[in-house]
């Protein structure tokens, strides 16, 4: 076996570290003691072959990784999950099943009320083999429970993630319903977002078949979605934003505060080039309100908790149920498992019931067959 250094054991400290494990935790988790684990870190014990196959299992690298030769942070291949950017751009770092993933820090996804860690640095433009890009990783890799979908309360589920023991952590890509189950779908996500509602687009079985191997549906929030106006301004509908020609912010294809706009447009019988601002895409419910309070805006199609966030008026055109689809190939994992743990969290159900407008009821409930 690879003779240990002590710049070994930085490696092993630095890997420990980066997945938030303490030294008892790791030991644990290996099947060897603390003093074993600091031995080894202080550079002050060669460990054992079974010491150093339990040790390099618990942290999900390869015995050479941890203790063998070669610098901490060697490229590895990745699967973006969308276009990355050039050389030294920054991207959240995960596995997700036995490969890694990308998530490209950019926009509203680098920086939610501020710039987030980065788990790694692209290394190259080029894609290579199935589009992936080459990623060199900042720190280890920690286990990480990667979700996509447009829920804004969806980073409540970091800190809980963070307190199980071994802890976990917690990546979020916010898109719509349609470009999270594309996702889902190419195993680059542990769970998809997706409204269960009937408007004709697509069925909750009919989400469920796109996903090879099957899935599960398992309940986060509900809420109510509407029409979202600036206050005072004197609208009823739709066809009142139509006739004062006020400036609509739409949301991307595949979103399902588009689709509901496109259902309530197609009722009222109202061409696109009806209602200015039709072709905009905002990102995200919260990202609605916000044009709308930043001018850009009269009105967009949003939830009632953004509208309350932001001191909006709120019309009501459905009730919405947000549920995570959780693909069965990853259903094992130690990602899943930890996120159907924390579903059920009392922490998790008083976060989301303390958000105006949301309805907690439903989280964590698995639908029945």
């Amino acid at each position: 076996m690879t003779e240990v250094s002590p710049s070994d054991g930085t490696r092993l400290r630095l890997a420990r570290q980066a997945r938030g494990l303490s030294q008892q935790q790791l030991a644990g988790v290996a099947g060897v003691t603390r003093q074993a684990v600091s031995a080894v870190e202080s550079g002050h014990s060669d460990p054992s072959l079974r010491v150093a196959l339990g040790l390099a299992r618990a942290l999900g690298m390869t015995v050479e990784e941890v203790f063998g030769p070669g610098e901490l942070g060697d490229p590895v291949l990745a699967q973006p999950v969308a276009t990355p950017g050039g050389p030294g751009s920054r991207v959240a770092l995960a596995t997700v099943g036995d490969r890694f993933v990308a998530l490209p820090l950019h926009a509203d996804t680098a920086a939610r009320l501020g710039f987030g860690p980065a788990g790694g640095l692209v290394a190259s433009p080029s894609p290579g083999a199935g589009g992936q890009v080459p990623v060199r990783p900042i720190g280890p890799p920690r286990p990480t429970v990667v979700v996509a979908g447009c829920d804004p309360a969806l980073p409540l589920l970091e800190t809980p993630l963070g307190r199980l023991d071994p802890p976990l952590a917690f990546t979020w890509w916010p898109c719509g319903s349609g470009e999270a189950l594309r996702l889902a779908a190419a195993g680059l996500v542990h769970a998809a977002g997706v409204h269960r509602v009937d408007l004709g687009e697509e069925t909750e079985a009919g989400a469920i078949s796109r996903i090879p191997g099957g899935a599960e549906m398992v309940g986060f929030a509900s809420w109510r979605e509407g029409l979202v106006i600036r206050p005072g301004t004197p609208v009823r509908g739709l066809d009142d934003i139509a006739r004062q020609g006020l400036r609509l912010v739409n949301r991307e294809p595949g979103a399902q505060a588009r689709a509901l706009l496109d259902r309530e447009r197609r009722r009222l019988r109202l061409d696109p080039a009806e209602l200015p601002g039709y072709d905009t895409r905002a990102s995200g419910h919260l990202q609605v309100a916000a044009a709308i309070v930043g001018g850009l805006a009269d009105a967009g199609v949003s939830s009632e908790p953004a509208a309350l966030a932001y001191g909006l008026d709120f019309i009501p055109l459905a009730q919405e149920r947000f549920d995570l689809l959780l693909p069965a190939k990853h259903a094992a994992s130690r990602e899943v498992q930890g996120l159907l743990k924390v579903l059920t969290s009392p922490w998790l159900l008083a976060e989301l019931a303390s958000l105006p407008g949301y309805d907690a009821a439903c989280c964590g409930e698995r639908a029945l067959d």
